[in-house]
């Protein structure tokens, strides 16, 4: 496959416990073993992460409410109390080839949805494709949709390929 010139994104959308972490791991493992550059940005909607442990220096760092940068050799771990724009993180994680997107439904970018053990239809409106495993029945999804395996993920890989929209820069 030639890559690609132009910075691309794709979101995942759907239910907790649906799987979305689970193929963006697969997806970005898979788009890294052809040669592409990946970047992922999660959505934590009610802010319930945690990326440090009480008592330790970098999260006293960190409820300053100052920007934080802890950096050791094998990674940087950047903490900004206030929100960002996806423009602005897009910024931050360049130069990339695929901008992978876990939530964020608000956005502007083609959306698979997961669906795997339970259908949520309010997700429908605001995806492009679902993935669904055989736990899905198909009879219960829009006849006017995209249908792919969730288990496939070469499938999930190459709608994305064909259909992760330039990012603006």
């Amino acid at each position: 496959m030639d890559k690609i010139n132009k910075q691309k994104a794709v979101a995942f959308t759907g239910i907790s416990g649906s799987g979305k972490t689970t193929a963006i791991v697969k997806v970005a493992n898979t788009l890294q073993t052809l040669g592409y550059k990946i970047a992922i940005i999660k959505h934590d909607p009610k802010d319930k992460a945690m990326f440090d442990k009480d008592g330790k220096d970098s999260f006293k760092f960190a409820q300053t409410k100052a920007d934080v940068v802890v950096t050791s050799p094998l990674k940087t771990t950047y903490f900004n109390p206030s929100p960002m724009s996806i423009g602005d993180i897009a910024d931050m994680v360049s130069p990339f080839d695929f901008l992978l997107v876990e939530g964020l439904k608000t956005l502007d970018l083609p959306r698979i949805c997961i669906c795997r053990e339970r259908i949520d239809q309010n997700y429908f409106e605001v995806s492009d494709t679902i993935a669904c495993d055989d736990t899905i029945d198909k009879n219960l999804l829009p006849k006017d949709i995209n249908i792919l395996d969730l288990n496939d993920t070469q499938s999930i890989t190459d709608w994305i390929i064909q259909n992760a929209k330039e990012m603006k820069t």
